[in-house]
């Protein structure tokens, strides 16, 4: 077995070194002879070359899937990087713009109750101070607000509190940078008013409602649900024709008054001084003197 391979590795030999010997000439020499029989028969070669392309075509195809799948993906894998890149830019655009929205929004409700507050021209020898509601300090037993003004702005107890709705309270409490206004709704309010349809004359007595009742109707008063209701003028607490509300129900309970202004909407009020004294005369000046012997002596 071995003397038989030794046999054709010795024939195999000479026949091996003389292929590599002459592969390269024989190469060269078959492309020159492809090129001069494209020269010689052009339709011949173009058949071949379309045949052999013909064949190639479906193996050339089968190789392509890999490298397009793989072309794709990493398509995929980039547009994927480029997606979640814009999406960080635009939450961040968004948080943005959702903070700049509360802003317009909080300056929207801001303007639209300033022009509310506007709504209200106090007659020319008035003279008024703006001021924002800080704080309600009602509750169950007690109706009224705080405002951030006060002595220092001119405020004095017993002036009407408004909005461009109507009457909101008066000045209960004077500090010097702060107010305690007495609602309407408050059950120590007391105001004279004026049924404006029929002039009746009422006294609008709050009771720690939203709605507050008229008491003290003459006899055979006419009150409807609707009729309009505005401060009369008497005991100089307030002017007359400022704005409260409207007759809510008429019923063997009383008469309520639906506000023209609601408490849980207060924001931005007028402190206004009508030059009326009202419920609070001026105090009187104490003057001390000394008698004859020089006591101290009260007049």
């Amino acid at each position: 077995m071995k003397e038989h391979q030794r046999s054709v590795h010795r024939i195999a030999a000479p026949i091996k070194s003389l292929l590599q010997r002459f592969a390269y000439l024989g190469l060269v020499g078959a492309a020159f002879a492809l090129m001069l029989l494209g020269k010689a028969d052009t339709v011949l070669v173009e058949r071949f070359r379309a045949q052999v392309t013909d064949a190639v075509a479906p193996i050339l195809e089968v190789l392509s899937r890999p490298a397009a799948a793989v072309s794709e993906i990493v398509d995929q894998v980039r547009e994927l990087a480029n997606l979640r890149d814009e999406n960080a830019r635009l939450r961040d655009d968004n948080a943005r713009l959702l903070k700049w929205q509360s802003v317009a929004r909080r300056l929207d409700a801001e303007n639209q109750a300033l022009r509310d507050l506007l709504g209200f021209v106090p007659p020319p020898d008035a003279t008024f101070i703006s001021a924002r509601v800080i704080a309600d300090t009602g509750g169950a037993f007690a109706h009224s607000v705080l405002l951030d003004t006060g002595r220092e702005a001119g405020a004095r107890k017993g002036q009407a509190v408004v909005t461009g709705e109507g009457l909101v309270g008066r000045v209960a409490g004077v500090g010097a940078r702060s107010i305690r206004v007495l609602l309407i709704t408050d059950l120590n309010s007391r105001i004279p008013v004026l049924v404006e349809r029929t002039r009746t004359r009422a006294i609008l007595a709050g009771d720690n409602s939203d709605q507050p009742h008229l008491i003290h109707l003459p006899p055979g008063a006419r009150v409807s649900p609707g009729d309009r209701v505005v401060t009369s003028g008497h005991g100089g607490a307030f002017p007359p024709g400022l704005p409260v509300g409207t007759v809510a129900a008429v019923s063997d309970g009383g008469i309520t008054v639906q506000p023209f202004v609601q408490r849980d909407r207060l924001e931005y009020v007028r402190v206004v001084d009508f030059g009326l004294q009202g419920i609070l005369p001026p105090q009187p000046t104490i003057k001390r003197t000394k008698d004859t012997r020089g006591r101290a002596r009260t007049r």
